[in-house]
């Protein structure tokens, strides 16, 4: 069944301030004889503490070093990374198929295979899964920590963990624009990972926007809709082959932005917000009244600016025009 009915596809990992394409994440996607694609929540969360979802992690990282092969005899060193279930992961025979499985794909480097596993399954048994982490590291394989910040995270097990990456969940990403709550929890992230050496990971980048202000508080690793969806593996060539990076990411590549510069950086985006706005207003006649029209003292940067920002050395006086009305 599972070779009949399941595939993966692959979801591209660049890192913005350089511009390259470092790994692909495999994702598992079920084309259901009767009903077609299935979306993954239709069906993971119902068998992921079943023995079913050991058979299919085996048949993923079985499938996905077959692929990493591939890639790398055409020149494509790609790091591959897979998640692994709970369940399967405190499987006994674990590290044992792993093992066997590296061994079936001789011409599949080691180290160009990720394990993502969830932070809430550390938490089942920290001492399992450390000691777990070091044998597999000690085969060459890597090990992330996945959906960083959804569960309940605890410097202590960071520290002893020793995973190479941690990902900042994509729920976080998605509103860091408008919410300032999701904002502060990607800086402390970010601010988490360079305290114990990891990499960060940024998932769910869906615009430029979002890759500027990742990059600017030191998250330069990053996958989302906006980079790449995931795709076929014959597809994923055809698209390394015409991915250009962001403009917007080249222009902001060399800049390296402090946490103390964050308000000046907000303001800015709240500005750009405000004359979206304000261009809605004009185009729309029902539209809600504005009072920024009236009053632009009333936009958020107007507030800033008038307030804190009088103290903010790094905006010069003359530069005001560009930014708030006379």
């Amino acid at each position: 069944m599972i070779a009949n009915e399941f595939l993966l596809h692959y979801q591209p990992k660049v890192n913005m301030r350089t511009g390259s394409i470092f790994g692909m994440e495999a994702l598992l996607r079920w084309q259901h004889p009767t009903q077609g694609n299935r979306p993954p929540l239709s069906y993971l969360p119902k068998i992921e503490q079943h023995d079913i979802i050991i058979e299919l992690g085996n048949w993923i990282l079985d499938s996905a070093l077959s692929q990493i092969a591939k890639w790398h005899q055409q020149g494509n060193s790609w790091v591959v990374s897979v998640n692994i279930a709970s369940h399967h992961l405190q499987h006994p025979d674990f590290f044992t198929v792993l093992t066997q499985t590296l061994a079936r794909h001789p011409n599949a480097p080691a180290h160009l295979l990720e394990l993502e596993i969830l932070e809430t399954v550390v938490l089942t048994d920290v001492t399992y899964v450390k000691d777990l982490i070091n044998k597999c590291q000690s085969l060459g394989v890597h090990v992330a920590l996945d959906d960083f910040g959804t569960g309940y995270s605890s410097l202590s097990y960071l520290k002893n963990l020793p995973t190479e990456t941690i990902k900042i969940d994509q729920s976080f990403v998605r509103d860091m624009q408008t919410d300032q709550g999701d904002l502060a929890i990607i800086e402390a992230i970010i601010s988490i990972g360079k305290a114990f050496n990891r990499k960060v990971l940024a998932e769910g980048v869906e615009t430029d926007e979002q890759g500027v202000i990742l990059m600017r508080l030191g998250c330069d690793l990053a996958q989302g809709y906006g980079i790449g969806r995931p795709m076929p593996a014959e597809q994923v060539q055809v698209w390394a082959n015409a991915y250009q990076p962001s403009e917007l990411w080249q222009q902001w590549n060399s800049q390296n932005w402090s946490l103390e510069d964050m308000p000046l950086v907000m303001a800015q985006r709240d500005h750009a917000q405000w004359v979206q706005q304000i261009e809605r207003y004009v185009c729309s006649p029902n539209s809600q009244q504005m009072p920024e029209i009236e009053y632009h003292h009333h936009c958020r940067f107007g507030q800033w600016y008038y307030g804190a920002g009088k103290s903010y050395s790094l905006l010069p006086v003359e530069w005001l025009h560009y930014f708030v009305p006379r």
